[in-house]
């Protein structure tokens, strides 16, 4: 019918509720350009829907063609609504390099669409398709720091749609687990905008363009060697803890350093800019114990240096064990009560000490 809505289906296969899914995230904001764009999106999270796996049985090839034997919400609801899409969103956590068990069940179950007789081609044989098929979106997030964790879904995603199918994108988003973090904000607000973006040229051209999608995959740090760091140091600090990534973000608790790099790098990630924006300042610190050694903070204008060695004209110098700071830095401890009571000692401008807690956050 001329001038009707175009017909989005955005299958959401990540277990993680609102706030916590970064595939979510993503999608939220695709699907927010699609509407943009006019087009009607119905969104759905496959977690709370009742999926059964197919059993091979093949009664959708045979006894009841392209009817499933399974009455579940696939065949009842979700099944009917992927057969009138125009566009179809799979997005899903990169789970062992591909989709996770929940979309590779909803594609499974999509058995029904196709007749059993084969089709011979030069790369692949395939099936005769009982009805159009709506076009594709991949959509995935993953720790991992380059996009090369996404190789093996890439390659699955394109092989199952073929020659007869058209995959329109692949949005694939590496470093999930630092996207919602403060220090990101400035760059994943711009990466959730070409999302957006992406949202709206898939419905006016069936495409997303090469300046947007490089837009969508910049990186969230200069140096994918920090992620790499940020993740060894939170993974082995949940670990001595013996608490789970939701736990130890609920308890405020941060990771553990173990150099004076790490530390530093733990600063910058944890820095407040909307906080330090009135503020000019260099910071040292002196530490003696597990750590030892001489760092500066260098605050200017909302940003920050991270350095080691000592700074030629600090304006606060603070000297304590390792092990009492980070307890202070982590919030263990109170820092007022641990200065009373000597356990490290500050010189110079200590006034900046109660605006520690506000410049710098728990990474």
């Amino acid at each position: 019918m001329a001038g009707q809505a175009m017909q989005v289906l955005a299958l959401n296969s990540s277990p993680r509720k609102s706030g916590q899914s970064k595939t979510e995230l993503m999608l939220g904001h695709l699907t927010d350009g699609m509407r943009q764009a006019g087009a009607t999106v119905d969104i759905v999270n496959l977690r709370e829907k009742q999926i059964k796996p197919c059993i091979g049985c093949f009664t959708c090839w045979s006894k009841t063609p392209g009817q499933c034997l399974h009455d579940d919400d696939m065949r009842r609801e979700l099944y009917p609504m992927w057969q009138s899409a125009d566009i179809v969103v799979y997005a899903t956590p990169l789970y062992h390099h591909t989709v996770n068990g929940l979309m590779k069940i909803f594609l499974e179950r999509t058995l029904p669409s196709i007749e059993p007789f084969l089709i011979p081609g030069d790369t692949r044989w395939s099936h005769p398709l009982r009805h159009p098929h709506p076009d594709v979106v991949a959509l995935s997030v993953a720790g991992f720091p380059t996009d090369t964790a996404f190789k093996a879904l890439s390659h699955y995603m394109r092989y199952l749609c073929g020659d007869k199918l058209r995959l329109l994108a692949e949005i694939y988003r590496n470093g999930s687990e630092i996207m919602t973090k403060p220090f990101c904000r400035e760059r994943m607000n711009a990466i959730l905008g070409a999302t957006r973006q992406a949202g709206i040229e898939l419905v006016q051209n069936r495409s997303v363009s090469e300046s947007t999608m490089k837009r969508v995959r910049q990186p969230l740090m200069d140096d994918p060697d920090d992620i790499v760091r940020l993740h060894e140091l939170a993974w082995r600090s949940m670990i001595a803890a013996r608490m789970t990534p939701e736990v130890f973000g609920k308890k405020g608790r941060m990771p553990q350093p173990r150099s004076m790099e790490d530390f530093l790098l733990l600063m910058r990630m944890g820095f407040n800019p909307d906080a330090a924006r009135d503020l000019e300042t260099v910071m040292q610190f002196e530490f003696e114990g597990a750590v030892s050694g001489m760092c500066h903070l260098v605050i200017r204008g909302g940003r920050i240096a991270a350095l080691t060695g000592p700074a030629d004209q600090p304006d606060l110098t603070v000297r304590s064990p390792f092990e009492t700071w980070f307890a202070i830095q982590s919030g263990e401890t109170d820092g007022a009560q641990q200065f009373m009571a000597g356990a490290y000692t500050a010189e110079g401008d200590i006034g900046l000490l109660p605006r520690l807690k506000e410049l710098f956050g728990r990474p």
